[in-house]
């Protein structure tokens, strides 16, 4: 039977900081739950892929928007926007952007063992 366990995103286990980008994981047995802050002016082609390596985002995302706006086209070219209260499930092979000048804050259920890391 597994234990309860209960963690707070106020001390995350792991601070991964790339330009623009601030990304705060907290591990829970085989899960993981990520705080991402994009600032304004933030985008993934300039400001992540030059860390990952890889021509678009490949970590799927499972997001929830807390506060700003994200805009995210597909490699297929279909788009979509995220906002607060929004939930969006994101599969790999996406570029996104921050829209507007409030920073995008939002949590991801699914990406944060990944995410920001350079590709294996």
């Amino acid at each position: 039977m597994a234990n309860m366990q209960t963690k707070s995103l106020n001390t995350p286990d792991e601070v991964r900081t790339l330009p623009k980008t601030k990304i705060e994981v907290i591990n829970v047995g085989e899960l993981s739950l990520m705080k991402l802050t994009f600032e304004p002016g933030w985008r993934w082609s300039e400001h992540v892929k030059p860390t990952v390596g890889t021509n678009s985002c490949d970590v799927p995302h499972f997001n929830y928007g807390l506060s700003g706006r994200l805009h995210v086209r597909m490699d297929d070219g279909t788009e979509s926007e995220i906002g607060p209260g929004d939930a969006q499930l994101l599969p790999p092979g996406h570029d996104a952007w921050v829209v507007g000048d409030e920073p995008y804050v939002g949590l991801d259920f699914q990406g944060g063992y990944l995410y920001g890391k350079a590709a294996y």
